[in-house]
């Protein structure tokens, strides 16, 4: 288990950063007060304070926005759902009420407490560097600066002290967590006989009158229909469209690559080792005097004979981080590291020792040990490079207004998408479509706005060209049907071999199931013919060796209490099983030791408990939401 967790180590930071994230979504967007008073209606209520129309659509593009950044290739539909909205709306009452709690019971943190739990809490270490600054890389990927994660860190602090008491309180008791786990993880001895589908199937040879019954069978039908379709024409409106009709002089190359020459040099880094003696900015005096005296003892030191400052940085620093490599903390770039220590690393000279620094987080010494980069590119050398750049900003800036022309001259213009297409200089272009988008398909004719478009009653009506639909970021499509074709099934002779085919599955699923349901009632009344039976192997939720869901929930819920015991279920793909239980074991406790076992459920009861204590302060203060959930949300557990 540690070993997979290693070797995907870079998977479960990425995990972790989305899972951490998303609590912040709503939090630090706009105070508590703020934007209560305006003129849309209140949508939902909390501590007599209401959440507007307005705010709901706001928090609903963020979550939009976050999850599109984390998955590019979702369907914009799933993110459009009911469902979807009204999971977002929860998620701000939720804020809301725990904003309301941590105001009336003064839970503010101080930026101290909130520090020292950046520094301290695991879940974050692969989010700090070094000196305990953030990864600004990882943030940015998700759209945030230092600044605004340590300041949603901080409300997000205040909120969590709500809760944390409550799940921290919680004990469930090892006894329990064994029983579950043990019931949950039980192994069961088993021996199989597979009643495989494609066995049948090599021996059944329908003849063309059974194949014909087949097809004309109603409930078949929808097996063999082909679905609507299509021919269309379209035009896309995008940024790589308008790319290639954007001018540009030498001196637009120029002044683009002079305001940010930044951006084509190489970064200058530096190396550094450090020696840290922590104490926090807070402490007393006399500890912080002791701290400052120690670091003051080991700078003698150092600057004695520079060549110890590795063996002192290993027996000396309170960086554990860095301490095991002699205080090395590898090439950082400027503004990496807290504002004092980073001032210091580049004011220095290679092969420097500094005077002390002082941080948050105590007193430092370090020694420039490298530099590298800080080497300017010519724009010969880059100007592919940027006059990509200045294309695409040309045509950023010119995209809200051929997005206004594209729209009103397919609507004023609804018989033809010529005109567009002369206007704006696009492409007029031709396929055939489906009313749903097939597997795997990408690009704007995959989305399921402008399949909808297509396939509308008045679009397939008139023939008329459709509103501009936006597929994508700064994507937008307008489409005419050409031809039509309703769903409709096929003659025979189109589709023979599929409906063989489908019947012969139905056939040998039907002989696979009578074969086996005949061995297992032969079993069950003569438990010891073993005859067919596979050699034993052990099963469990954790090691399934092959069966489906269903089949080993069926093996593992038979009922026990006399064994052998003999169970039989029928696969997805119509094989069947039969199984014959021969013993029950313990779990295995190599996939979950006693220990871990306990943490986990003592974790789960935390959570419960913790969802039961948010429902009572939804309650008291009066959480109320305005708009009737989905049917489906409404219905879930």
């Amino acid at each position: 288990m540690f070993e997979f967790v290693r070797a995907h180590m870079r998977l479960f930071q990425g995990i972790l950063l989305l899972l951490i994230l998303p609590s912040f979504a709503f939090v630090g967007m706009q105070g508590y007060t703020s934007m209560m008073g305006g003129a849309n209606a209140g949508v939902a209520t909390v501590d007599g304070r209401k959440i507007t129309q307005a705010e709901w659509d706001n928090a609903l593009r963020e979550q939009t926005n976050r999850v599109r950044t984390q998955n590019p290739t979702i369907d914009p539909k799933m993110l459009d759902t009911p469902e979807v909205k009204q999971q977002a709306l929860e998620t701000l009452v939720t804020e809301r009420t725990l904003q309301a709690a941590a105001a009336h019971q003064h839970f503010t943190p101080s930026p101290e407490a909130v520090t020292a739990r950046f520094w301290n809490d695991p879940q974050f270490a692969f989010l700090r560097n070094p000196d305990g600054t953030v990864n600004k890389g990882m943030l940015a990927a998700q759209g945030m600066s230092p600044s605004m994660f340590l300041e949603r860190l901080r409300q997000d602090y205040g909120l969590r002290q709500v809760l944390t008491p409550v799940e921290s309180s919680t004990v469930a008791g090892a006894v329990n967590a064994k029983l579950a786990f043990d019931a949950l993880l039980q192994q069961r001895e088993v021996q199989l006989q597979h009643f495989d589908i494609k066995d049948f199937a090599a021996k059944i040879n329908p003849s063309d009158a059974d194949i014909e019954a087949f097809y004309k069978l109603p409930a078949n039908e929808p097996k063999f229909q082909l679905p609507e379709s299509a021919q269309i024409q379209y035009v896309v409106l995008d940024l790589e469209a308008l790319k290639k009709d954007v001018s540009f002089t030498e001196e637009d190359l120029r002044k683009y690559y002079d305001e940010n020459a930044s951006r084509y040099g190489v970064p200058e880094e530096r190396r550094a080792s450090h020696i840290l003696i922590k104490v926090d900015r807070s402490a007393p005096a006399a500890e912080r005097a002791k701290a400052k005296a120690k670091a003051e003892e080991l700078l003698a030191q150092v600057r004695k004979n520079p060549a110890s400052f590795a063996e002192v940085a290993k027996k000396n620093s309170q960086d554990e981080g860095s301490a095991v490599n002699g205080g090395d903390l590898d090439f950082f770039g400027r503004g990496a590291m807290v504002k004092e220590f980073d001032a210091a690393v580049y004011a220095m000279k290679k092969g420097e020792i500094s005077n002390l620094v002082e941080t948050d987080f105590g007193y430092h010494i370090i020694e420039l040990t490298g530099t590298r980069g800080g080497e300017k590119k010519p724009l010969e050398a880059v100007r592919a490079e940027v006059e990509a750049e200045v294309r695409k900003q040309l045509a950023q800036r010119r995209y809200s207004e051929a997005a206004e022309q594209f729209g009103n001259l397919v609507y004023e213009q609804s018989d033809s998408l010529q005109p567009a297409a002369d206007k704006l200089k696009l492409q007029l272009q031709t396929a055939n479509v489906q009313r749903r988008a097939q597997p795997g398909a990408a690009g704007p004719l995959a989305s399921p706005k402008l399949l909808d478009a297509v396939f509308s009653a008045e679009a397939l009506r008139n023939k008329r060209n459709t509103e501009a639909v936006e597929t994508g970021p700064n994507q937008l499509v307008s489409a005419r049907v050409v031809q039509y074709s309703p769903a409709r099934v096929p003659p025979l002779a189109d589709v023979k071999d599929k409906v063989r085919e489908q019947l012969i599955l139905k056939l040998a699923s039907e002989q696979a199931r009578k074969a086996g349901e005949a061995r297992l009632a032969a079993l069950k009344a003569n438990p010891a013919d073993t005859a067919g039976l596979d050699v034993a192997t052990t099963v469990s939720r954790a090691k399934p060796l092959g069966l489906t869901r269903g089949q080993l929930e069926a093996v593992l819920g038979a009922d026990a209490a006399k064994l052998p015991a003999v169970v039989g279920v029928a696969a997805d793909d119509g094989s069947y099983i039969v199984a014959r239980i021969n013993q029950l074991k313990p779990r295995d406790v190599a996939v979950i030791d006693d220990a871990r076992a306990a943490q986990q459920y003592n974790g789960a009861w935390a959570r419960a408990e913790g969802q039961a204590y948010l429902a009572a302060l939804k309650s008291q203060y009066k959480a109320v939401v305005k708009v009737a959930a989905p049917a489906s949300a409404a219905s879930a557990p």
